[in-house]
């Protein structure tokens, strides 16, 4: 029995011998196919008038299609009045330029407070049911403690059309994605490319650590250093995938982990010391990894227009980029 308030689409099969969900991915292309084949595990669609439930099951050309997409349930995460710092917004998509301490999505520990809270809120009724339920579509995400550029889908259009271009990571589109990190010491050659498996740690698994090739998942950060102070230096990173903590671990990895990364650079925290006194108080008034998503470029997933965003550094990163350059160059050989 379908509820009332359900959504009815009815579709004709245009070629046989397809899968049930791949015909309805072609009949239905705003929703995702993880979505559709839910909606055929829970009695959701009816071929020719029978209710069917085999995802992988064959259709033939001419069945008659009609799908009951449920009314979108109230949003799991409670809606919490936020100031947000809104990039871009449209009816589709919103680019917020997240302050550093905001987590993005409910989790063990921070229930409340996220941006997703925030996001509901602020969206109100028009968010659309990402996967039956309303609520932003979260497709890429920040650490807490990483400032910056993150865009967010309102609907399963653009929830859907933005999941692909990130699990494309720019290869063939626009996808752009650039961070500012100050990092200890001067990463050589000044710029090169990182390409570390990543894998949860396991010995600590609050952290993400670099294994060998042909385990955990394959990642590749490109960076640039644009400049160099006495003790640090400033570097831009680009993304090329996009895994959990990896340019963190990946510039630890290399020896330079960012200023202020309690989690991967704690053996670095003596090297403070060296530091002027004016940029040792940036440095505490920080009280974070120096890490900003500084750029954020892509295709809108309706229009296919091509949209492109940059952030500056906020003022307690800025300030310590300034103490920095106050102490200088590093020595000639250095």
């Amino acid at each position: 029995m379908v509820e009332s308030g359900a959504e009815e689409r009815i579709g004709i099969v245009a070629d046989g011998g397809a899968r049930l969900d791949r015909a309805l991915v072609a009949l239905f292309p705003d929703l995702s196919r993880a979505r559709l084949q839910g909606l055929v595990r829970d009695g959701r669609v009816e071929r020719d008038g029978s209710v069917v439930r085999d995802s992988a099951g064959k259709v033939a050309a001419g069945a008659r299609i009609v799908l009951h997409l449920p009314p979108a349930a109230p949003a799991e995460p409670a809606a919490e009045a936020a100031d947000l710092s809104i990039v871009y917004e449209d009816d589709d998509l919103i680019v917020i330029d997240k302050p550093a301490g905001l987590v993005v999505h409910p989790a063990p520990g921070h229930e409340s407070g996220t941006l997703v809270n925030a996001l509901i809120a602020h969206c109100g009724s028009s968010l659309s049911g990402i996967g039956g339920v309303r609520r932003p579509g979260i497709v890429h995400r920040l650490d807490k403690d990483t400032s910056g550029l993150i865009v967010v889908a309102k609907n399963d259009t653009a929830h859907q059309g933005l999941t692909a271009q990130f699990a494309d990571h720019g290869r063939t589109g626009p996808l752009e994605r650039a961070y500012a990190a100050v990092v200890w010491g001067q990463p050589q050659p000044r710029a090169g490319t990182i390409r570390a498996h990543l894998a949860r740690s396991r010995y600590h698994r609050e952290k993400i650590a670099v294994v060998s090739e042909g385990s955990g998942r394959h990642a590749v950060t490109h960076y640039t250093v644009t400049e160099t102070y006495r003790e640090a230096a400033l570097v831009r990173c680009q993304l090329e995938t996009g895994r959990t903590h990896q340019i963190r671990v990946h510039l630890a990895h290399r020896g330079h982990p960012l200023l202020g990364d309690a989690v991967y650079g704690g053996a670095y925290r003596t090297k403070a010391a060296r530091l002027t006194p004016d940029a040792r108080a940036a440095l505490a008034a920080l009280d974070r990894q120096a890490l900003h998503a500084e750029l954020l470029g892509f295709s809108h997933p309706r229009t296919g227009e091509t949209l492109r965003f940059e952030s500056a550094v906020p003022v307690p990163m800025a300030t310590l980029v300034d103490a920095l350059r106050a102490e200088g160059e590093p020595a000639v050989g250095v």
